[in-house]
Formats: C-alpha cells, sequence, structure tokens
C-alpha cells in the first residue's frame, strides 16, 4: 500500500467516511502486522480500530459516575480509593482475594500454597510462577523483571509510595527466570499474600517508568497516561475531572473487553451520582453511595438501577482522642506529651459508648447498607469478635460518670475539677454522617457530654498535607468519626491504627510529618504485643484468635466506638452485568473486562 494511500485511509476515518473496523481490516487484509497498523494510524484510531478488527469494544463506551474523582493513575502513588479504581482498570496485580479472603490468581499462573511449593513451610519465602504470553499495551512482554520492578519502584524511600508499608516486609525479590520470580522476608510471615496482591500488589511496566524511580516518581508522564496488562489503557485524562480509556490491543483474552470506550467522570455528590443511574439513566455505573437508607431506596424505585452491596464497606467509627487537641506543646496540639483532660478516663469513654443509640442509626439511616457492630474489625467474616455486645443503655451511662466523679453543672455539663465533659465530634460533610452525629448528640447530652459538631470537606478531612490542620490524623478535636476497614485478608496496615510499638514512627506528629497510623495516640502494652505476635504467627488459628485479641483489646477500652459495619454499595445500570464486581479486598473495576452490557 503507497503512503499515499495509507493517508487517505486515515483521512476517511478522521472524516467519518471509512469506521475505524474497515480500516484495520483492510490494512490487515493488506498484510500489515499489528505493530505496522499501530505505527500507521494515530494512537487514538489505532486502538479503535483494531479492537474493532478483533471483535472487541462492540458495545460502545460505558460511563462510571465517581463523586470523589481520580487525581493520578499510578496505584503506588494514589491518594485514595478512587484512584486505586481508575488503576484498576489498566493494571493488574499477581492475586486478588473476595470478601471471603479466597485469592485467585490474575497476573499468576497459579495461588502459591504450601502443596504446590509456592509458599515456604518457614514463613520466609514465596515463590510465583507467572503467566506466559502476556504483554503490556504497548506490545513489549511482561515477565518476572516488572514485578522486580515494581518493589524497586515501591521500597524506594524518595519514591514516596503511598503502598510503601505493604512492602516494607520484604528483603529482596528476585527473578528465577522470565515467568518466575521469589520473595524473601526480613522474618518468617503468615502474610506472604500482602505483597503484589489486590489494590496495593499492581504491578507497574519497567520500560516506563525506570527513569522515575525516586524523587521524579511523581513527574512520570505515565501517571496521567497509564497503561498496563489490562484490558483498557488510558486515552485522555484530566485529574480532578475526567478519565476516558481505550482498549488494550494486546490484552490477552481476544474475546475480551465487551466496550470499546470508559469514562470515569468524577465530580458531584453522592446523592447525584445515585439519581445519575437510578433515575435519570446518564450514567452506567455509581460508585459509593454513602446516602441514607429512605432517601437510596425511594431513589431505587426510579426502575433503572439495581443496587450493588457487598460486605466490607469498612466501619464508622469514633475515635477518642488521647491527648489534648486544645494545648499546644512544640508547635503543635493533640501532641503525646499532653494528655487529654478526660478521654484517658476508661469510664467517660464507656459512658460515652453506652450512650449511643446503634440500633437506631441502622435502622434508620442505614437499612440494607449498614448493621450495628461493637466490633472495629468484622471482615473477613472469621474475625468478627463474637466476644463483644452492643449496649445502649443510658441509665448505665449516667451511673459510670457518677463513679467517676463527672457531676452535672447548672447548664446540664457534667464537670470535674473545674473540667467541662464538652466535646467537638467532626466528620466529613456528608447528609447521612451529619444526621448520625445528631443520634450521638442526643444521646451524650442525655449524659451530661455537652457536643459541638463539626463538619469538613472530604477533601480537606483526608488530605495528605501536613500544613493542613484540619487532616483526620492532626485530630485537632476531642472525637472524630470516618469509615476504615482491612484491605486485605491480612488486616495489620488496618489494625495499626491502635499500635504504638514505636511510638516516634507510629503516631501521627509534627515529627513524622503526621504520617503514623495511630490516630487515637493510643499507648497500650498488652494489645501492642498481641499486634506483634500477629504479624509473626504463622499457625492460622492462632494467628486468627490474635486479632480478635486485638480488637476486643480495643473494644473494651472504648478508643474506638463503632457504630456501623457498613457494606460496600454502588449501583448499576439494570442493563449492565458487572460479573460480580463487588468485593471487599479489590477494586470495583478489578474486572472490568468482564463488563458487558444484557439484552
Amino acid at each position: 500500500m503507497a503512503e499515499r494511500d495509507i493517508t487517505q485511509l486515515v483521512k476517511e476515518v478522521r472524516t467519518g467516511r471509512l469506521s475505524r473496523r474497515q480500516a484495520a481490516t483492510r490494512l490487515l487484509e493488506l498484510g500489515l502486522g499489528l505493530s505496522a497498523v499501530w505505527a500507521t494510524l494515530d494512537r487514538a484510531t489505532a486502538v479503535h480500530a483494531l479492537a474493532a478488527a478483533s471483535g472487541r469494544g462492540a458495545q460502545g463506551t460505558v460511563r462510571l459516575l465517581y463523586w470523589q474523582a481520580p487525581t493520578i493513575i499510578n496505584p503506588h502513588l494514589a491518594q485514595g480509593t478512587k484512584d486505586f479504581h481508575a488503576s484498576a482498570v489498566v493494571l493488574e496485580p499477581l492475586i486478588s482475594a473476595n470478601t471471603a479472603g479466597v485469592f485467585s490468581a490474575v497476573l499468576a499462573a497459579e495461588v502459591p500454597s504450601g502443596a504446590n511449593g509456592g509458599v515456604a513451610k518457614d514463613g520466609r519465602s514465596v515463590t510465583y510462577r507467572l503467566k506466559r504470553g502476556v504483554k503490556w499495551a504497548d506490545g513489549r512482554p511482561f515477565t518476572s523483571d516488572d514485578v522486580v520492578f515494581t518493589y524497586q519502584f515501591v521500597s524506594h524511600k524518595q519514591s514516596a509510595a503511598t503502598t510503601y508499608g505493604t512492602y516494607d516486609s520484604i528483603a529482596k525479590v528476585e527473578p528465577i527466570d522470565a515467568y518466575t520470580v521469589k520473595i524473601t522476608f526480613k522474618d518468617p510471615t503468615p502474610a506472604w499474600y500482602l505483597p503484589f496482591a489486590g489494590d496495593n500488589g499492581m504491578i507497574l511496566p519497567r520500560h516506563a517508568l525506570d527513569a522515575y524511580v525516586g524523587s521524579d516518581s511523581r513527574s512520570a508522564p505515565f501517571n496521567l497516561k497509564s497503561f498496563g496488562t489490562g484490558p483498557f489503557m488510558v486515552e485522555s485524562f484530566r485529574p480532578g475531572d475526567q478519565v476516558t480509556y481505550t482498549v488494550n490491543p494486546y490484552y490477552r483474552d481476544p474475546t475480551k473487553p465487551a466496550f470499546s470506550q470508559v469514562v470515569i467522570k468524577g465530580g458531584g455528590d453522592a446523592v447525584s451520582a445515585a439519581r445519575a443511574v437510578f433515575e435519570t439513566g446518564d450514567y452506567d455505573y455509581a460508585w459509593n453511595l454513602q446516602v441514607e437508607w429512605p432517601l437510596l431506596e425511594q431513589m431505587a424505585q426510579g426502575g433503572k438501577g439495581a443496587l450493588l452491596v457487598e460486605p466490607g464497606g469498612g466501619v464508622e467509627q469514633i475515635y477518642c482522642n488521647q491527648t489534648d487537641p486544645n494545648k499546644e506543646v512544640d508547635g503543635q496540639r493533640s501532641s503525646v506529651k499532653a494528655a487529654h483532660p478526660f478521654l484517658t478516663d476508661p469510664k467517660v469513654r464507656q459512658g460515652m459508648r453506652l450512650a449511643i443509640d446503634r440500633a437506631t442509626m441502622a435502622k434508620e439511616l442505614y437499612g440494607l447498607t449498614g448493621e450495628a457492630t461493637a466490633n472495629t474489625l468484622t471482615i473477613p467474616s472469621k474475625l468478627n469478635s463474637k466476644n463483644t455486645k452492643i449496649v445502649f443503655d443510658i441509665a448505665q451511662a449516667n451511673r459510670l460518670l457518677d463513679e467517676a466523679g463527672w457531676q452535672r453543672g447548672p447548664d446540664g455539663i457534667r464537670q470535674k475539677n473545674g473540667i467541662n465533659l464538652q466535646v467537638t465530634y467532626a466528620t466529613t460533610v456528608n447528609t447521612l454522617r451529619q444526621k448520625e452525629q445528631q443520634i450521638v448528640k442526643d444521646g451524650w447530652s442525655k449524659i451530661g457530654v455537652g457536643v459541638t459538631l463539626q463538619s469538613i470537606d472530604a477533601g480537606v478531612f483526608f488530605s495528605s498535607s501536613p500544613g493542613n490542620n484540619d487532616t483526620y490524623a492532626h485530630f485537632y478535636r476531642d472525637t472524630e468519626m470516618f469509615t476504615s476497614g482491612p484491605g486485605s485478608p491480612f488486616p495489620a496496615a488496618y489494625m495499626t491504627r491502635f499500635y504504638s510499638g514505636d511510638p516516634a514512627k507510629d503516631i501521627p506528629q509534627k515529627e513524622n510529618n503526621w504520617s503514623g497510623n495511630d490516630v487515637p495516640r493510643w499507648v497500650n502494652k498488652e494489645y501492642n504485643t498481641a499486634y506483634d505476635t500477629a504479624v509473626k504467627e504463622l499457625d492460622a488459628a492462632k494467628n486468627d484468635a490474635l486479632w480478635i485479641k486485638c480488637n476486643d483489646l480495643v473494644a473494651e477500652a472504648g478508643v474506638s466506638i463503632p457504630l456501623i459495619d457498613r457494606k460496600s454499595v454502588s449501583v448499576r445500570s439494570k442493563s449492565l452485568d458487572t460479573a460480580g464486581n463487588m468485593s471487599a479486598f479489590a477494586g470495583e473495576t478489578h474486572n472490568i473486562a468482564d463488563w458487558r452490557r444484557m439484552g
């Protein structure tokens, strides 16, 4: 085919006189291979053309609405769940897990185990065999070298990877051959599956990021123009607004994906996102519906959407600050050097817990989307402790405070030694959460605890900026409420919320840029010992028992007051089959290659 004929062909595609399918077919019929077609057509046209020629993408565009918009499409630099979901459209881990904690192979040829020789008996290493013939979206082969590189990228401290903690247990990652990789751990561990699994385990292409390891990590073009081994790759991206994806022409299953294009649109709020699927039908999918149940139930009657509900949405809980948010020490409040004037009193915390009507909260605000809970750790279900109870008892709460010497003042607020039981209670701006706050405030008022409510924009509250005093990590208030839960069947990372083995590292403070995870600033030796034992215990039954003990210690202490065991709640169009996409341990887009229209 002459150069002028190719130029004319491209022109006809761009002007609409020739379809992309027709263009690709003509080029392939003339003997041009895939790489030649890629070189001939511009990037976007080539991808659409090749997808059409292979029978992929016949169902057009699928549109997803995320009221928290993606800001980066590199999961190891992600700032939130929405960034992981945006990344999972293009990148894949070695293995993935469902809500029950059962693993499946993704880029691995099989899930390692003791039986197949993948998991070492001494807990010191795991060996993965990789799928062969897998290619990146630019046609380069995927090999063990990419797995090694992903570890190098994440573990380099100047890369400032947000997933760094997941890989901190690794001593080395070695390629045995092109399709075998061995991970050796610093110490024996039962959690061999944490690195390279799920959202935190997505594999990066060395050839795209090799020059950006370290301090240049966030300047890599890849972060905005991502591609991987998954079914799609980024075509265009406006951070904080919209991502458009197009088909990966080298995706290993020639019959997938069904869609030629994916669009993730950001903005709005949870209520408007729900309406856009349930009522107007403007979108095919809406994520994370933090909407009170009566309104959600009403919208569902619009008839265009189907609710998706899965356990593992996280526990909505109130954290009780163990440091003083009103006293400044060394240029910071909530300093470990200044104890809280009354929330360090166990009877005060227990009284406040007894005064919260969690059953009413669950029934009136959550319905099918959440259940009242006394546990901060609820998934996998085998770790959901049966030793705790949900109790709502105003009379008992008042007795506890009386016994602790807190007497009611003229205004009804309890006081002791000149200190009033007056708390600031903060959470994010969301109508559901503001109604939760009101239920809690009503209960606390009945036991003589004064309450000042605060509502903070989610973008501010969950910001990682060390100069932002309103973040949940700064905790410049007495109590705060948000949802959190394990991102893996092994809950170590999540349970560091209460771990203080090294206070200088584990407790958020100015000296570590508020990067610690022990948000309530709780220091408890018994908890630390149980945690340290759990992260090393290889016997599965003993390991489960240790995590349950950790949960029970938190519940007894009341440094966290669990409210609702939330479910992951999203909505799909009734015409869209998402192939069982909901999982507590994988992003909702992890299986988007299997999504398709019905009927």
